[in-house]
C-alpha cells in the first residue's frame, strides 16, 4: 500500500528541531560535510524525537556527536542490533540517548533519534560525512544535498520496521518550522572556472590570483523546495592523480586504518572506435506509476515525468542500430510488455512500439520494479546479442536492496543503465543497480533533459566492450598494495575511474616514488594509462581517503540489511567499525552519562515534520496535468524509418516548411530515389535547426548518414549541395563526409 501523505499536523505541538546548518568543504572532487541539527525542548515534559531525512547513497558517514549544555558527547559505532538494545535500555532508565542509523530498506534514508530531551534543554547534533563528487558529461563536478524525501511505495515482503513507516508529519514548505542554511568552500589547485546552482546564492567570493578557492552560501530565506545542487567547473578536470594518506596505527593496531591508503584517479583515454557487428538486445523498463504524472520540477510549465519518458523512448527507438532486438516494459503495481518476447528491430516492430509509446499513461498504481525485472531475466538470451537494460523510474520504492540483489545476480549476462527522474528519486536504487549491473546512472532534475542523458547512456551501451581490466602497482621492495575497491570490469569513454588501495610494508625514505598502471584491452588491442606518484603520505585528521576506501569496500560487499550473507557480514562489520563508517549493519549510539539523575516525568514522542514536493498516488490530484505538443524535432524524428531514412511526403514537407510540390521540383538528380533526397534534407534540417540538441539526435543522424552512403553514395555530393542551397542554410557539407 502507499502511505498516506499530504498536509498533516500534530495538534499544534511545538517542534523541537529548530534549525539545520550545513558546512561544506569541496577540495578537487571530494566533499566533506558537517550537518548540525539544533534541538530545543520548549515543552514541560521530556521528549523523544524522530527525524527521517535523505542522504546521497555515496555518503560515508563517519562521525556523530551531541553537544549538550556545552559538553560534547561523541557517539560510538556499533552493531545495529546492539546499538538498539543500548538505546532502548537508556530510554527505559530515563537517561538521555542519541541514535543515528541507515534505514533497513535503503542506504539513502537516515533516521536520527533523540531520547529523553529534558524540558528547556538544547542539544546540537552534528553528523559528518565525505563523498566523491560525480563527473558530468560537460566536465562539471556535481554536489547534491538532498532535501526531499518523497513517500515510497511499500511492496509486499518489505521490512515492517523501516524508518519510512514513521507517520512523519508533512507540512507546506512555507510552514516548515525549522530553518536551513548552508555555507561552502570550494578549492582546486587548477583554478575554478565557475560555480552554478539551482538555488539562489549570495554573491560568490573567489580567492587567489588564479581563483583557486571560493566561498559560497545559500541566499537568505531558502526553503526545502528542492534538493540543493552545485555544479563546479574547474579550469582543468581530466588530470590523473594519486593521493597517499597516513594511517593511524596508534589507535588501530590492525585493520584498514593502520596503514597508509592511496586514492588513484584515472581518466582513461579510451579511443573512439566503430561499434562491432554485435548489436545487442535492448530492453527499456519504464515507470508508469501514479507519481510519474507529476512535473519534472516545480518550475512553471515543467514537462510531466511521463511525457519526458515517452519523448525519450521515441528518441531511443529511432537511435537503435539496425538488426538489433528490443522490447519495452511499462510497470507500476503491475506491468505490461509491448511484445511477448524481444523482437527484431524492423520498420513494422518499430512502428508498433511507437504507437504503444504514444498511448502510455502514468496509471499503473504503485512502483514495483522487482517482478518485471525477474520476468526480463527469465527470458532466454539471444545468441550474439548481449542484453542491455535501461531502467527509468522516480525511484519511490522500499524494496531497494531486493532489486539491487536481483540485478547483481544477473550481472554476468547484461549491463544495466539507470535513470532517476525528478526530485527525491532514490540514489540508493538508481546508483546501486547501475553499479552492480556494470552500467551508468543518471539523475534528471530541474532543467535537465532526460533525452540527452538517455542517449548518452545508449552511446555507452553501443561501445565495444573494454576487456581484461586490471590495475597493477610498481612499488619499492618491501611495499605492497592491496586493492580495496571492487574489481573494475567495465570502462566507458569520458568517465573517471577511482581506485583505493591499502599500502602495507615499509615506506621508502623521502623522494620515494611509485607507479600505478591501468591496463585494458579494446577490440584486441592492449591499452594502458600510467601515473607516477610520491610515496610521502599526507596527514589528514579526518582520514578522508581511508573513509572513502571503506565506503567503496562496503558498497561492494554490504548488499543490505537482511540480504548480506553471514560470512560477508562479518567482514562488513569489521571494516565499518574499524573505520567508523556507517553501514546497513551498524549504527551510531551516544548516551549522556553525565546526567546525575534520571529524567523525570512521562516521555512524549515528537516526529519532526518534513517537506514533500511530489508524493505517490495519494497526491496525484495536486499535480496539474500539463500537456505539451510535440516539438518539430520530435515530429521529424518520429518520421524516420528504422533503417535511418526518411520518406518524401506531406508530413516531412510540413516540418521543413516547404510544399511537397516544391520539394519534388527541387530534386537535383532525375529519377533519383526520393528517400535519398528526403533523408539529406532531414539531416540538413537537424544541423541547421536543432544543433543545440545534437546530443539527442546524433545517433539517429549517424544511422541516416550510413543509409545515404549505402543507397546514394554516387549522387551524395549533388544531393547535399542542392539541399543546403535549397534550404538556404549554412550547414558545412563536411558533416556528410564530403
Amino acid at each position: 500500500m502507499v502511505r498516506p501523505s499530504g498536509l498533516l499536523t500534530r495538534q499544534e505541538e511545538p517542534v523541537p528541531l529548530k534549525s539545520i546548518c550545513v558546512t561544506l568543504s569541496i577540495h578537487e572532487f571530494v566533499a566533506g560535510v558537517a550537518a548540525t541539527l539544533n534541538y530545543e525542548n520548549e515543552e514541560k515534559f521530556p521528549l523523544e524525537t524522530f527525524f527521517v531525512f535523505p542522504m546521497d547513497e555515496d555518503s560515508a558517514v563517519y562521525s556523530f556527536e551531541a553537544m549538550v549544555d556545552g559538553k560534547t558527547i561523541k557517539a560510538e559505532l556499533k552493531d545495529k542490533k546492539k546499538a538498539h538494545i543500548i538505546y532502548e535500555s537508556a530510554i527505559s532508565h530515563r537517561h538521555q540517548a542519541f541514535l543515528l542509523e541507515e534505514d533497513k530498506c535503503s542506504r539513502d534514508v537516515f533516521c536520527c533519534n533523540v531520547g529523553n530531551l529534558q524540558p528547556g534543554s538544547k542539544v546540537a547534533l552534528t553528523l559528518k560525512y565525505v563523498q566523491e563528487l560525480p563527473l558530468e558529461a560537460d566536465g562539471a563536478l556535481r554536489y547534491v544535498l538532498p532535501a526531499v524525501l518523497n513517500p515510497r511505495y511499500r511492496c509486499s515482503g518489505s521490512p515492517e520496521d523501516s524508518c519510512l513507516d514513521l507517520k512523519t508529519p508533512i507540512v507546506p514548505l512555507d510552514d516548515l518550522p525549522y530553518s536551513f542554511s548552508m555555507t561552502a568552500t570550494v578549492s582546486s589547485q587548477h583554478g575554478i572556472e565557475t560555480i552554478q546552482s539551482n538555488c539562489p546564492l549570495s554573491p560568490i567570493e573567489y580567492l587567489g590570483d588564479k581563483k583557486t578557492s571560493a566561498q559560497i552560501s545559500l541566499a537568505d530565506g531558502h526553503k526545502f523546495d528542492r534538493d540543493v545542487e552545485l555544479l563546479i567547473y574547474y579550469r582543468e578536470v581530466h588530470t590523473p592523480s594519486v593521493a597517499v594518506e597516513l594511517g593511524n596505527p596508534k589507535n588501530n593496531p590492525d585493520g584498514l586504518m593502520k596503514d597508509p591508503c592511496a586514492m588513484v584517479c584515472f581518466y582513461p583515454n579510451i579511443p573512439e572506435v566503430e561499434p562491432s557487428a554485435i548489436c545487442g538486445e535492448f530492453v527499456f523498463l519504464v515507470d508508469c506509476s501514479g507519481s510519474m504524472q507529476c512535473p519534472m520540477s516545480k518550475q512553471d510549465k515543467s514537462q510531466l515525468r511521463i511525457e519526458a519518458a515517452k519523448e525519450t523512448l521515441i528518441l531511443l527507438l529511432k537511435s537503435l542500430p539496425v538488426n538489433c532486438y528490443f522490447n519495452i516494459y511499462a510497470f507500476g503495481s503491475s506491468f505490461e510488455a509491448f511484445f511477448p518476447n524481444s523482437v527484431k528491430y524492423t520498420q513494422d516492430t518499430m512502428e508498433e512500439a511507437l504507437r504503444t509509446v504514444k498511448l502510455m499513461r502514468a496509471d499503473l498504481g504503485g512502483t514495483e520494479i522487482l517482478t518485471p525485472l525477474q520476468v526480463i531475466y527469465r527470458e532466454p538470451s539471444i545468441p550474439g546479442h548481449p542484453l542491455q537494460l535501461f531502467v527509468f523510474t522516480d525511484g519511490e520504492v522500499t524494496d531497494t536492496f531486493s532489486i539491487i540483489k536481483e540485478v547483481r545476480n544477473h550481472r554476468l549476462r547484461h549491463r544495466c543503465f539507470s535513470f532517476g527522474i525528478g526530485e527525491g528519486a532514490s540514489t540508493s536504487l538508481i546508483k546501486g543497480i547501475a553499479r552492480v549491473g556494470g552500467g551508468t546512472s543518471e539523475f534528471i532534475t530541474g532543467k535537465d533533459r532526460m533525452q540527452a542523458k538517455a542517449l548518452r547512456a545508449l552511446k555507452h551501451a553501443l561501445q565495444p566492450a573494454v576487456e581484461d581490466v586490471s590495475v597493477n602497482w610498481d612499488l619499492p621492495r618491501g611495499l605492497s598494495a592491496k586493492t580495496l575497491s571492487p574489481e573494475q570490469t567495465v570502462l566507458y569513454k569520458g568517465q573517471r575511474l577511482i581506485v583505493y588501495a591499502q599500502l602495507t610494508g615499509t615506506m621508502p625514505p623521502e623522494e620515494g616514488t611509485g607507479e600505478v598502471c591501468l591496463n585494458y584491452t579494446l577490440q584486441g588491442k592492449s591499452c594502458e594509462n600510467k601515473v607516477t606518484f610520491s610515496l610521502q603520505p599526507k596527514l589528514d585528521d579526518n582520514f578522508t581517503i581511508h573513509r572513502l576506501a571503506a565506503k567503496a569496500f562496503l558498497q561492494s560487499m554490504d548488499i543490505g540489511f537482511g540480504e548480506t550473507p553471514a560470512k560477508t557480514k562479518k567482514d562488513v562489520l569489521k571494516v565499518s567499525i574499524d573505520c567508523g563508517v556507517i553501514s546497513s549493519h551498524t549504527a551510531f549510539i551516544a548516551i549522556n552519562k553525565d546526567v546525575n539523575k534520571p529524567v523525570q516525568g512521562p516521555l512524549a514522542c515528537r516526529d519532526i515534520p518534513r517537506p514533500v514536493l511530489l508524493g505517490a498516488a495519494a497526491q496525484m490530484p495536486q499535480c496539474k496535468r500539463v500537456v505539451f505538443g510535440e516539438t518539430y524535432l520530435v515530429q521529424l524524428i518520429s518520421l524516420q524509418n528504422a533503417d535511418g531514412s526518411w520518406d518524401l511526403d506531406e508530413d516531412l514537407a510540413r516540418i521543413l516548411g516547404i510544399s511537397l510540390k516544391d520539394l519534388w521540383s527541387a530534386l537535383p538528380v532525375k529519377d533519383a530515389d526520393s528517400s535519398s533526397w528526403a533523408t539529406v534534407l532531414a539531416v540538413v534540417w537537424l544541423h541547421a535547426k536543432a544543433k543545440h540538441q545534437k546530443c539527442e539526435w546524433e545517433l539517429l543522424e549517424k544511422k541516416a548518414r550510413t543509409w545515404i552512403n549505402s543507397n546514394a553514395a554516387s549522387i551524395k555530393k549533388k544531393l547535399v549541395k542542392a539541399a543546403i542551397a535549397f534550404t538556404k542554410s549554412s550547414v558545412d557539407p563536411a558533416v556528410f563526409g564530403i
